[in-house]
């Protein structure tokens, strides 16, 4: 069965090479948001004959395609997770990196009460928190 990213490519009319393949599948499956390395490190495991080049050739063909989006974090890596029409936002926590995705009515109504204040009609939004765990000071 073809993932999510695979059957995106195939819309866009993407030429899928096994190897494209495999990509869009660990792409597909990740529950964070990982970068290039972690990438190849899972798609590796799949195909030996995957090469971190190809990796990211089609991690940018992938994003100029609009299928995949491309977050920085602040932690010096290009972080990426499947395009979607559903708006979340993102909390990283600055000492793990770990990243959590969530939505929120109010923030979004916020939001869009701001840009009409300035006459404008929100279209989309990104946000990003940067936090500590309670009890916990930033390691930076």
């Amino acid at each position: 069965m073809a993932s999510k990213l695979e059957v995106l490519c195939a819309e866009k009319g993407l030429k899928m090479t096994e190897q494209r393949r495999v990509i869009a599948r660990v792409l597909s499956d990740s529950t964070d948001h990982p970068d290039v390395e972690q990438v190849y490190h899972r798609a590796s495991k799949l195909d030996s004959k995957i090469s971190i080049a190809t990796v990211y050739r089609t991690v940018k063909l992938f994003e100029e395609a609009n299928i995949l989006e491309r977050h920085d974090f602040g932690d010096g890596r290009a972080r990426y997770e499947e395009a979607t029409e559903q708006v979340h936002d993102h909390l990283i926590d600055v000492n793990s990196g770990e990243v959590l995705e969530f939505t929120d009515a109010e923030i979004h109504e916020m939001l869009s009460k701001m840009a009409q204040n300035l006459g404008y009609r929100l279209i989309d939004h990104r946000l990003e928190l940067y936090a500590v765990r309670e009890g916990c000071s930033a390691i930076k």
